[in-house]
């Protein structure tokens, strides 16, 4: 490194966001991702001993991953290079292997290649990576907002070790904000400001486990805020409230968090929780997911786990998702919760899901069985001949419109697939199908006296 370079590096440094400025340099400064950097724990062992091996970091925007790197790049002795996905090419990538062969044969050093948002890279560009890390030429380390199982070659995910980021918890999130504040090197302090509790405890809840986002706050807040009559910045309630506008809302439309807001959406109507499900619909909704995929699940839950225990449950469904397609937002949002928390509130029975998936395993499991002659179409030419459709009771020529025959495959004779619930509208039928069965047993047992 030139002076130039080291003077160009110095001013970047002090002139950098804060966010920038206040990223841990060591393992011991990373907070909030105790389950995969605690002194026991793997990662931090790998990290210290200086015998780290390919790995992914995963996990929300400001939780730590390019962090991680920076540490691992402070505390090896290989070689370290780094390139972002959204704006690196197949040649960057060249220029880095060419080196690392180059410094590996000569020297015996490794280098390690962090790619940040690697989940940007496309299917080539992945492949071009494999045979390098499989023969060590590169140690790689990749860092994605995506889950990686989705988005990364699954080739080049066998031979790294995933470590998914959580969330930083708001008490974390308190100390570095604090930190920020009042640090004279690398925060704030020269600027002679002071943060009042409870703008701590509304930036860190606000931001959602990302760091990033709350000290990007505490420096707007800071740097536009007047002077009081005491020399000093305050950061007050009203301040932060002002430099943190809107909740941030961590969701991916084509990324894992769309995954699990929809999952618990479609289990807090199955769990009949009205309350769960609006919620989870409000966060959808307020992160722009498209309101005919909602109605689409609405309508799946409708049969799936509310079925015959309230047939009217899939009417409404049905409905709703015309109603929102015709309608649009804002008013969807209106029928969207209203089909929401009726099936939320409906009766929940999953016995005509039950019944076909048990008859599917069936037809796989014993093959396209004989129909019974009687019930086999007698109008096409020939069939009445072959005697298709002879002794066919019809149902209607008897009481309760219901005779007992044969309609299954004689070979499953007696096999039950719908076994209606005790819940809802489905007790009626099972009632009713008890008394149309009985009946006709006891009128038949009548005829043969």
């Amino acid at each position: 490194m030139d002076l130039f370079e080291y003077m160009r590096n110095t001013s970047m440094e002090k002139e950098s966001p804060l966010a920038a400025r206040m990223r841990p340099r060591t393992l011991d400064e990373v907070v909030g991702q105790e389950h995969i950097i605690g002194r026991d724990k793997l990662l931090y062992r790998a990290i210290q001993a200086d015998k780290i091996s390919s790995v992914i970091f995963y996990g929300p925007p400001g939780t730590g991953k390019t962090t991680l790197a920076k540490v691992i790049a402070g505390s090896t002795s290989a070689e370290f290079r780094q390139i972002n996905a959204t704006v690196a090419g197949k040649k960057d990538m060249e220029e880095v292997v060419a080196k690392a062969k180059e410094l590996q044969g000569m020297y015996g050093k490794r280098t390690i290649l962090f790619i940040d948002e690697i989940h940007r890279f496309n299917k080539s560009q992945q492949d071009y990576l494999l045979p390098f890390v499989e023969d060590g030429t590169l140690i790689l380390i990749g860092a994605t907002t995506e889950n990686p199982y989705f988005e990364v070659n699954g080739a080049l995910i066998s031979r790294s070790i995933v470590f998914e980021l959580k969330p930083i918890p708001a008490q974390a999130v308190k100390e570095l904000l604090r930190k920020a504040v009042y640090d004279k090197d690398r925060g704030m302090g020269a600027y002679n400001a002071v943060i009042d509790e409870e703008a701590l405890d509304f930036l860190a809840e606000l931001s959602g486990g990302d760091a990033r986002h709350a000290l990007n706050a505490i420096e707007l807040g800071v740097m536009t805020t007047a002077r009081s009559e005491d020399g000093q910045i305050h950061i007050t309630l009203e301040v932060a409230q002002e430099c943190i506008q809107k909740r941030v809302m961590r969701y991916d439309k084509g990324g894992d968090n769309h995954y699990d807001t929809i999952s618990a959406f479609i289990k807090s109507m199955r769990g009949s929780d009205p309350d769960a499900a609006v919620y989870y619909l409000a966060r959808m909704l307020y992160a722009g997911e498209s309101v005919a995929f909602i109605a689409r699940r609405i309508m799946i839950c409708a049969s799936e786990d509310v079925g015959n225990a309230d047939p009217m449950a899939l009417a409404v469904a049905v409905n709703a998702s015309l109603a929102v397609e015709r309608i649009g937002m804002p008013e969807a949002q209106i029928i969207l919760a209203q089909a929401a928390s009726y099936i939320a509130c409906a009766p929940k029975s999953n016995a005509a899901c039950e019944a076909i998936f048990s008859a599917v395993q069936e037809v796989e499991n014993s093959g396209s069985l004989p129909i019974p002659t009687h019930l086999q179409d007698a109008h096409y030419k020939g069939a009445a001949k072959l005697g298709h459709g002879t002794g066919y009771k019809y149902a209607h020529d008897y009481p309760n419109h219901y005779v007992e025959q044969q309609y299954l495959p004689y070979e499953l004779c007696g096999r039950e697939f719908y076994t209606p619930s005790g819940n809802g509208y489905e007790r009626k039928i099972r009632e009713h199908m008890k008394r149309i069965r009985q009946e006709a047993a006891e009128k038949g047992a009548d005829s043969e006296v």
